[in-house]
């Protein structure tokens, strides 16, 4: 079922922005675009011929890159964090994470955090790949919507993708859809409603079907059913989410004690009754941050949702959603 998706759609050849025939200066190429990194030839770099376009709308960027040697690349502290959606067309893309390494061959995606790889190598003459970079805040933020709670230390994807596989086959078709959009500045960077949601998309096929170090914790979820004193308890939460609200009156709406309350939440929501309420109250903010309609500051807006320590108030956002509250609220100032 792989060779649907990968590589036969591949075209031979692209329209490359930047070429040359210096390792040097596709080193310099590359961080000019991306930022720092550690790269290094695997042979000699005289008559290095290289070849890459680059395409990004700022959230998802795509890089076709044709190289006629092999190469190494490292990515250092001050690089973004990144998801690598690692496509070859032809020759290879190996990854090492810790004392294991996944070769990717065509025919095969990898999906890899750059923070989380020791080293990724391409190997081949000629190499022809492509590879779909996502920033990292948009899966953070999926898995925080998922789970409901903030995603802390590494996520660990599973990096080989089972193109086989029903869900591996969504993956393989969106992705393959994602890149000839973008390919030679093509329709979907001047669609930035259809990017956005395909970018969303993406991320949560990833978030819930690829094996990562959550992905018990997302079974459970799914099997669980609340108890009934847990739901009501989050549909009093929902209706009086701008109101004064204390855990005991929540419990006597729900009918049990504040202690069996706290048990039913942490066995159902892996959290407490007064979390929730935040991250509830953390999701109404980003809400008003996004609407470009809103006149309020991003300080007004905290106050209104019941958030007073404003420095306290950004570390827990920033660790929800992977950015600061000015950042989200950016966007909509440009509108």
């Amino acid at each position: 079922m792989s060779a649907v998706y990968m590589p036969d759609n591949a075209p031979s050849a692209f329209a490359p922005r930047f070429q040359g025939s210096n390792f040097e200066h596709m080193v310099e190429t590359f961080a000019g675009n991306f930022g720092p990194f550690d790269a290094s030839p695997t042979g000699p770099t005289r008559n290095f011929l290289w070849k890459a376009d680059v395409r990004s709308d700022g959230t998802l960027t795509l890089i076709t890159g044709q190289y006629a040697a092999g190469w190494h690349v490292r990515t250092v502290p001050e690089t973004s964090e990144w998801l690598s959606v690692l496509v070859p067309r032809t020759g290879s893309i190996d990854v090492t994470l810790g004392r294991t390494t996944i070769e990717g061959l065509p025919g095969r995606i990898l999906l890899v955090n750059n923070h989380e790889a020791e080293r990724f190598t391409v190997r081949g003459e000629p190499h022809l790949s492509d590879v779909l970079r996502v920033d990292w805040t948009v899966i953070a933020r999926t898995v925080a919507a998922i789970l409901e709670t903030p995603l802390t230390g590494a996520l660990e994807l599973a990096p080989a993708v089972d193109l086989s596989a029903p869900s591996g086959q969504l993956i393989g078709s969106l992705v393959q859809t994602i890149l000839i959009g973008m390919r030679d500045n093509g329709p979907l960077l001047h669609s930035p409603i259809a990017m956005s949601h395909l970018t969303q998309t993406l991320a949560d096929l990833v978030v819930r079907s690829i094996p990562h170090r959550f992905s018990a914790l997302l079974d459970k979820k799914i099997l669980m059913i609340a108890p009934r004193h847990v739901r009501r308890a989050i549909d009093f939460m929902n209706s009086n989410i701008s109101r004064p609200i204390t855990m005991q009156m929540v419990a006597e709406v729900a009918g049990v004690s504040i202690r069996s309350l706290e048990t039913g939440f942490r066995a159902f929501k892996q959290t407490t009754p007064a979390a929730y309420l935040r991250m509830m109250r953390m999701r109404a903010v980003r809400q008003e941050l996004l609407d470009p309609l809103s006149q309020q500051s991003v300080s007004e807006i905290c106050l209104k949702w019941g958030f007073f320590h404003f420095g306290r108030f950004s570390a827990t956002y920033r660790a929800f959603y992977g950015e600061n509250p000015s950042d989200t609220r950016k966007p909509s100032a440009a509108v």
